[in-house]
C-alpha cells in the first residue's frame, strides 16, 4: 500500500517566517530548527491579516478596545490606534481573507503571532496602549476558531508538532 505523503497545510503568520510585515516593519522569525521542523511536517501557507486588510508597513500600533476579537465580530468592540483611528474594517477584511486562504488549502491548524490584535490566541493587549495584556483572542484568531481551525502561537510550536505527529 502506498503511503500518503501529502503534508497537511498550516496557516502561519508571515512575520513568523521572517517577513517584515509587522506594524513596526519588523519580523518575528523563528529559529532555523523550528522552521525545518515546521516545513518537515507541514505545507506552510503564509498570511498577514493586517496587510491583507490593506494596512501599510509600517503602520501605527493598534489594539482592541472594548473586548477581544470575538467582541469585534459581535460589533461590541473596535480595533483602534492610540490616536483614535478605527481600523476595525481593515482587521475584519484581513481576517476574512486569511480564513478564505485557510479554507482553500484545507488548513485545520494555524500558527499565529502571540498577543497580536489580529493573531493572538491566548491573550491580547487591553486597548490602553500601556503594554497590559488581558486574556482574549485577536480578530483573525476568533474567526478561524469559529470555523474549527485550531490555533497555536510561537510559544506552542512543540505542542503543534506533537499534534501533527499524532495525526500522521
Amino acid at each position: 500500500m502506498a503511503m500518503n505523503t501529502t503534508k497537511p497545510a498550516l496557516l502561519i503568520s508571515a512575520c513568523l517566517l521572517g517577513q517584515p510585515v509587522r506594524y513596526d516593519g519588523q519580523a518575528k522569525g523563528q529559529t532555523p530548527q523550528q522552521l525545518v521542523a515546521l516545513t518537515t511536517h507541514f505545507q506552510l501557507i503564509p498570511t498577514c491579516p493586517e496587510c491583507a486588510g490593506g494596512l501599510p508597513v509600517p503602520r501605527p500600533p493598534a489594539e482592541i478596545s472594548g473586548g477581544d476579537g470575538s467582541d469585534v465580530w459581535q460589533g461590541t468592540a473596535k480595533v483602534m490606534t492610540a490616536d483614535g483611528q478605527d481600523l476595525t474594517t481593515a482587521f475584519t477584511n484581513g481576517a476574512e481573507h486569511s480564513l478564505d486562504l485557510a479554507q482553500q488549502h484545507g488548513c485545520q491548524l494555524a500558527l499565529l503571532k502571540a498577543n497580536s490584535p489580529s493573531c493572538g490566541n491566548r491573550q491580547i493587549y487591553d486597548g490602553s496602549f500601556t503594554a497590559q495584556l488581558q486574556p482574549g483572542e485577536g480578530v483573525c484568531s476568533s474567526l478561524l476558531r469559529q470555523h474549527n481551525i485550531r490555533i497555536f502561537n510561537e510559544e506552542e510550536i512543540s505542542t503543534l508538532l506533537e499534534t501533527a505527529g499524532r495525526k500522521t
